[in-house]
């Protein structure tokens, strides 16, 4: 079992990143998807997740209406994006996928089993 995050990076108030996370290793294609992130000092919190079909998606108040998940199935491999938009500061954090079973999507990270090991996006000019 593998998520594999990446697409951080330094990035300037206003701008654009698309976060990629490549899974491997289990039946992922029933799994749900989350996006979370950790800013130093916070808890981690969520950001967006995919229901296993793609065609349910959920978003947190911060980036709603900014942000777009999505998600690529292949057997036993795929990959899910979070497409960021007008980036702020305060979206600098690490960010992780996770995957859990069912057709849920969760809000808390003790619903995901499986995690990836982040990739950091910082937003400054």
């Amino acid at each position: 079992v593998q998520l594999v995050e990446s697409g951080g990076g330094l990035v300037q108030p206003g701008g654009s990143l698309r976060l990629s996370c490549a899974a491997s290793g289990f039946n992922w294609a029933n799994y749900g998807i989350g996006w979370f992130r950790q800013a130093p000092g916070k808890e981690r919190a969520f950001v967006a997740g995919v229901d296993y079909s793609g065609r349910r998606v959920e978003y947190a108040e911060p980036g709603q209406g900014r942000f777009s998940i999505s998600r690529q199935n292949a057997e036993n491999t795929g990959t899910i994006f979070l497409q960021m938009n007008s980036l702020k500061s305060e979206d600098t954090a690490i960010y992780y996928c996770a995957a859990k079973p069912g057709l849920k999507i969760e809000y808390n990270t003790g619903a995901y089993a499986q995690w990836g090991q982040g990739t950091q996006v910082t937003v400054s000019s």
